[in-house]
């Protein structure tokens, strides 16, 4: 596409819509059209391509964000053309969205074509194979090294000129890659995925409009049904509750844990905290309730019986739906990931942001929160928190013992720089790339956010 296609509207938009006589001349026109600085796309990186790649991704906005990184840099790794992800629309969230509803498909392509050829669709010839069904089709294994690829899954290219893998995440290692490879990873994430300007432009909105009541704190508060009837975690919910949880549970075969016992999962910090032990570790790390909270989550489960305690200890609590009119949401209505992507935006520019779960949103946004200077991260260790919860409820420990053990246990968990952990073998352990990308990381001294 020539530079002037990709523009030229967004040039025009920026002009009066009126002008004098004069102004309308030719030559004023010109001028005006060479006072915008042109956008200097990339050289193509020229190779031999040696077929295509199609991918399905799976799961929800994050896991698919991590999937697409990985997935550019194994492309360019293997000297193939990728064709343009294809985003889940089978999962509990059944979001219709493609790549273009989320992201600014024109800028990924272009923005990469130094590194690798991204189509949109593949060649006509190939697409026939598709609608017959006569691609090759496979999920690669997870948490492979680079060289995986070049040796089991490039042949596999070359053979049928058209390989699809139809899993995606958590499918290159987090360590022990090339130092080109991490960096890569890091420039889609970081530069190349950019969201639509209708998400941007409505995201800014959001942020505009709680920078003027001050600072905001961003609760990604992980207590939607989904997540609980997946983790089998029902700490606070009623026996009508429970077994709700639990049908949903038998009810997708992929989710393969069906007997689980709650109280255990949560001693050993595997469940989200629930939005009343939230409400105990906020006052206790000293967040004042002057501050905004805002949640970023879909619909909390158990409603406002469950967030009434949250409510009252933070009456500036609020959402997207609070801050903005119905209409402004609308196009977003049932398409989750277009919503998260709202969320994602306001987390990177909150002051604090506190994830209750590490799951995907929460790592991600954590690593691009390092990347944008180590902006404070409060990583909760929620095995010892329900630990301390239960004795402070029990009258074991006062509050004051309470809150002082609570604020020295995350004295070194607020997203400082810190060296990834790397466990041989067990790639599920260890830290994850995108929590903490360090290879693309300044040096720098943490610059400590003033406490709340």
């Amino acid at each position: 596409m020539a530079v002037g296609e990709t523009w030229g509207p967004r040039v025009l938009k920026g002009w009066p819509s009126c002008f004098t006589h004069q102004d309308s001349s030719f030559s004023v026109i010109e001028d005006k059209v060479l006072s915008v600085p042109a956008r200097v796309l990339p050289p193509k990186r020229v190779y031999k391509n040696n077929g295509y790649l199609m991918v399905s991704c799976n799961g929800g906005l994050n896991q698919m964000r991590a999937a697409i990184c990985d997935m550019v840099t194994i492309a360019r790794y293997l000297n193939v053309t990728l064709i343009v992800p294809e985003l889940d629309k089978t999962s509990f969230w059944a979001d219709p969205s493609e790549f273009q509803d989320i992201f600014d498909v024109d800028h990924f392509v272009t923005s990469l074509r130094d590194e690798v050829r991204i189509l949109k669709e593949l060649p006509p010839r190939l697409k026939r194979r598709v609608e017959t069904g006569t691609v090759y089709s496979m999920p690669p294994i997870s948490w492979s090294d680079i060289s995986y690829y070049r040796n089991q899954i490039l042949p596999l290219i070359r053979k049928y000129k058209v390989v699809h893998l139809n899993r995606t995440d958590t499918r290159l290692a987090n360590n022990g890659q090339p130092l080109d490879i991490q960096k890569l990873r890091c420039r889609v994430n970081f530069s190349a995925l950019r969201f639509t300007s209708q998400i941007e432009d409505l995201g800014k909105r959001v942020i505009k409009l709680l920078r003027q009541n001050g600072p905001f704190i961003v609760l990604h508060l992980r207590y939607e049904m989904d997540m609980l009837a997946f983790s089998g975690c029902t700490q606070g919910c009623n026996n009508e509750e429970v077994e709700e949880l639990t049908r949903m549970r038998y009810a997708y075969p992929w989710w393969k844990e069906k007997i689980i016992n709650s109280d255990l999962k949560r001693k050993d910090g595997l469940c989200p905290l629930t939005p009343e032990e939230t409400v105990l570790i906020l006052r206790a790390l000293d967040i004042e309730n002057s501050y905004q909270i805002y949640i970023a989550a879909g619909e909390i489960y158990g409603g406002n019986r469950r967030m009434a305690s949250l409510a009252s200890a933070y009456p500036k609590l609020v959402r997207k739906e609070t801050l903005l009119e119905p209409s402004d949401l609308g196009f977003f209505q049932n398409h989750s990931s277009q919503m998260a992507a709202l969320d994602y935006l306001v987390s990177l520019e909150s002051d604090i942001f506190i994830p209750t779960y590490d799951g995907n949103m929460a790592k991600v946004v954590e690593g691009h929160r390092r990347f944008l200077g180590y902006k404070q991260t409060i990583l909760l260790d929620r095995r010892l928190l329900v630990d301390l919860i239960d004795q402070y409820n029990s009258g074991s420990l006062s509050w004051n013992e309470f809150s002082n053990a609570v604020k020295e246990s995350h004295k070194y968990r607020k997203g400082q720089p810190t060296q990834r952990s790397v466990i041989p073998d067990r790639p599920k352990e260890e830290d994850y790339f995108y929590a903490n990308p360090e290879e693309c990381l300044k040096p720098s001294s943490y610059g400590q956010v003033s406490s709340m």
